[in-house]
């Protein structure tokens, strides 16, 4: 009975310890090069990627509300610009057609650029 109360503390501090001493050797062996280096320009201060629509079609409505009247419906083909916000509404001119309106967020937004520092 008395060895087993030793024997188990003794097993948990060795699955503990084990682990960290690995790691120590690990990092130790470990010698910098030119692929760990960080690079001259960060990912952060990058300009933000372009809108894109992320659905087949969307909808060009008149207001930035999904009850207002349609003037269009933009496709992923189609180039467009947007000038500016209202929530989570953008009010783009899609150039390919020329029509201007109000279309959601919810399917016209930008992709969020991966930095992996």
């Amino acid at each position: 009975m008395r060895s087993t109360r030793i024997a188990i503390p003794v097993a948990m501090l060795g699955a503990l310890a084990l682990p960290a001493l690995s790691a120590t050797t690990a990092s130790a062996a470990t010698v910098p090069t030119a692929a760990t280096t960080v690079p001259a320009v960060s990912c952060h201060n990058l300009p933000p990627l372009p809108y894109a629509v992320h659905a087949k079609a969307v909808t060009i409505r008149s207001k930035a509300s999904s009850a207002s009247r349609a003037l269009g419906v933009l496709y992923k083909s189609h180039k467009f610009s947007v000038s500016k916000k209202s929530g989570t509404w953008l009010y783009i001119t899609d150039k390919t057609t020329g029509v201007k309106g109000w279309v959601s967020g919810t399917y016209v937004y930008r992709d969020v650029r991966m930095c992996l520092d």
